[in-house]
């Protein structure tokens, strides 16, 4: 018996949102922009169930999706730390960072953008080889840059939430080539989840999921454009 087909993305829907995006990362169906197959995923398979469904109960997807996911974000270090986990997702799954989040924020200075700035070659041949985090050389410099590049738009912005506010709204295609103007790294999935992982972009969680209302609560950018979309 020959090797069973891995379904494709296209074979779901044509066009698919972040959240389901995410979901479908959960569960290993492979993205077009990053192929991963799993065995275990066969044509026969279930159609996956978006995020909020898939994560409830999960020990890591659980909570992340319950406190984290989709609410607003405006301290600086918070911030860039969610940009680093998002940055180390790419080529990976979600669950894989969710994993190594606390050593990542241990092996990053608690994602102290100030502290990651400076950081130089003892830093980067530290992480590097640290088993705690994403060892890839690329996302690790551009960390470094990027934090760097935080404390550029600090000095003209105030804060990266500032930064962040002053560019709001705008449609996601916008918000993608300014990242890429701004950062390393932060491809047009990259800064999508991003986004919409502290409430800039809609989408996070279903409508009645019971978090969508407590984040509603909390005014997120995206909320206060009519309709909810930019």
């Amino acid at each position: 018996m020959g090797p069973q087909a891995v379904p494709s993305l296209t074979s779901v829907t044509p066009r698919v949102s972040i959240g389901l995006r995410r979901s479908l990362k959960w569960v290993g169906v492979p993205l077009p922009d990053r192929p991963r197959y799993i065995p275990e995923m066969t044509n026969s398979a279930p159609a996956p169930q978006g995020y909020c469904a898939a994560a409830t109960g999960h020990p890591f997807h659980g909570p992340y999706h319950d406190e984290e996911y989709g609410f607003p974000v405006t301290d600086d270090d918070q911030l860039f730390g969610r940009l680093v986990l998002e940055m180390n997702q790419a080529g990976l799954s979600w669950l894989t960072i969710l994993k190594k989040k606390d050593t990542f924020r241990q092996a990053y200075d608690g994602f102290d953008v100030a502290r990651i700035a400076d950081y130089g070659d003892a830093d980067r041949a530290r992480l590097l080889a640290d088993p705690g985090v994403i060892r890839n050389r690329l996302k690790v410099d551009a960390a470094i840059h990027n934090a760097r590049r935080v404390l550029e738009l600090r000095d003209s912005h105030g804060s990266f939430a500032g930064w962040l506010e002053s560019h709001h709204p705008r449609p996601k295609v916008d918000w993608v080539k300014l990242f890429k103007r701004n950062f390393r790294f932060t491809g047009g999935e990259i800064t999508g989840e991003f986004l919409m992982s502290i409430g800039y972009l809609p989408g996070a969680h279903d409508p009645d999921c019971p978090v969508y209302a407590r984040i509603l609560d909390l005014d997120p950018p995206w909320a206060r454009i009519e309709g909810g979309t930019p």
